[in-house]
């Protein structure tokens, strides 16, 4: 199944919600990154989220970052997503190995205590910028809690990445729904209902369920209402030209060191890890140029 999202609201708007499925994405970034599965998760789940965020966004030129900080061996991760819900992202750390917590993959271990960090560049004087204390470094929870103490949306999320015993990507997905200010106590009582007998998000795409069918599970009971379905996946927007406007930011020192090496320098992408080559000539450009 091809990576896509769904935006639905339900109960004449009290509610909508944005469900997607991710799985190429994540799993093009693991052979990117080459992440452990606890990595991988991670920043599966943080991808995941990132493109959900950002379809939330209302125009085409705001851009939205997402950044885990912790005191764990995972470091942390950053994920930017565009409107149309396009992400890229890299793990400070790749190849973090943890022992199993209650049998699933410990992706809170990896980076608790810490914070998320969530900004949003909306063309403003200044962008958004939020920042919560990590509350269990699963992701999900605290987007959860992010959107309730900096957003004061009463909001459910939902992400989730499975692994295959080869260590690449079976499913990944996940779902944000939100509460809206004029709900009504019987949608919200139907809502709490279905979110409590939801199972995972990766037990549903493993057992074949849709973005649809995941918020037909959420909005049971509830009048439903289609809105768009939109293709979803990664894009860097890196190139040779934007690396050497990087490079030229570098000390003349550092520079010259390198053209008096007189080797070609391999320079990667950061987000897609797409490698750049430099020959002496170009560093005497780069040079001549500062």
């Amino acid at each position: 199944m091809k990576d896509y999202a769904v935006r639905a609201s339900a109960a004449n708007e009290m509610v909508r919600v944005f469900a997607c499925i991710s799985t190429e994405m994540v799993e093009q970034t693991r052979q990117n990154h080459n992440t452990s599965p606890v990595m991988t998760a991670a920043l599966g789940r943080l991808l995941t989220a990132g493109s959900l965020m950002g379809l939330m966004m209302k125009n085409p030129t705001d851009l939205l970052t997402l950044e885990i900080g912790g005191a764990g061996p995972g470091g942390g991760l950053l994920v930017t997503a565009t409107s149309d819900g396009y992400v890229k992202g890299y793990p400070k750390v790749s190849d973090v190995i943890l022992p199993p917590k209650n049998g699933k993959l410990d992706v809170g271990g990896a980076f608790v205590p810490g914070i998320l960090r969530v900004i949003k560049d909306m063309g403003l004087k200044e962008p958004y910028n939020s920042t919560v204390a990590l509350q269990s470094g699963e992701i999900a929870e605290d987007l959860t809690y992010y959107f309730a103490t900096s957003e004061q949306i009463p909001s459910s999320v939902g992400l989730g990445v499975l692994m295959n015993k080869d260590n690449t990507v079976k499913v990944a997905g996940g779902f944000i729904l939100q509460l809206m200010p004029f709900a009504d106590d019987k949608t919200l009582e139907i809502l709490e209902n279905n979110i409590k007998t939801l199972p995972p998000v990766t037990d549903m795409l493993s057992d074949g369920l849709s973005p649809e069918d995941i918020i037909g599970r959420l909005f049971d009971g509830l009048e439903t209402t289609i809105h768009e379905t939109m293709p979803i996946g990664l894009r860097c927007d890196c190139g040779k030209e934007r690396i050497t406007k990087a490079l030229m930011t570098l000390p003349k020192s550092d520079i010259e060191e390198m053209i008096n090496d007189g080797k070609p320098v391999e320079v990667r992408c950061q987000f897609c890890c797409k490698k750049y080559d430099f020959s002496k000539e170009d560093l005497i450009n780069i040079r001549e140029k500062r």
